[in-house]
């Protein structure tokens, strides 16, 4: 296994890393929006009580997310290293906006940890509201950056001779629906017509990065021909 990452060029490295993106997909999907659909309540005493009710559901989302975090630094490592022929600078970029995103990520742990320990002790529900707050806040925050890194990782895609160009434009074009939801939910909620929206851009990411990634795990990126020159700096 150890050996696969000395030769990034073969078609078995492209599948790994689709595979590796496709499981990020089915934990992130566990444990960003099955648990939290399970454990949040429109009352924060009613969140704490689910918690610890539930606290095997809950821890087990808090080890999800960590998995996540760790899959990620791994698999935004092979993308940069399977787009760098494509421009050294953007796919560097785009591994710095992810690697921000993890994070941010990181960072939110500390919010669920400290709701979980306001659970067990009984403490203050206005401590827990603000940690809860400051959670959802995080997700704004790392949406920004996954924004940035899906938007440039597009064009790399478009461009790289590899793999289909319509994936990456629409990864691209798609990627906004994270930005926008960021503006819906932090600055403009009552903006009924942009969380409207947002949701359109949304549906097309998602099919783009499953596409992406299925492509890369099933097929494996096409070789880069010799002569290739990166399109842009």
């Amino acid at each position: 296994m150890l050996d696969l990452f000395n030769h990034p060029a073969s078609p078995a490295f492209g599948r790994l890393t689709g595979a590796l993106y496709l499981s990020i997909a089915v934990f992130g999907a566990f444990a960003i929006g099955y648990v939290p659909s399970q454990i949040v309540q429109p009352q924060i005493g009613a969140t704490l009580e689910t918690i610890l009710a539930r606290r095997g559901l809950f821890t087990l989302g808090l080890g999800a997310d960590a998995l996540v975090m760790l899959i990620e630094v791994v698999t935004t490592t092979m993308l940069f290293v399977l787009f760098r022929h494509v421009s050294p600078v953007l796919a560097g970029a785009a591994a710095i906006a992810r690697l921000m995103m993890v994070g941010v990520m990181a960072t939110m742990l500390f919010f669920q940890a400290g709701l979980l320990m306001i659970a067990q002790t009984g403490g203050s529900p206005a401590t827990a509201e603000v940690l809860l707050h400051m959670h959802h806040a995080g997700v704004w925050i790392w949406q920004l950056f996954f924004w940035l890194h899906l938007m440039i990782l597009g064009q790399l895609v478009a461009r790289s001779g590899v793999l289909p160009r319509f994936l990456g434009h629409a990864m691209s074009v798609g990627s906004f629906g994270y930005l926008l939801d960021s503006l819906y939910s932090f600055a403009f909620p009552d903006a009924a017509l942009l969380g409207q929206v947002r949701i359109g851009f949304l549906v097309i990411v998602t099919f783009a990065e499953v596409g992406f990634a299925l492509w890369l795990a099933i097929r494996g990126p096409r070789p880069v021909a010799p002569a290739a020159r990166p399109a842009f700096a």
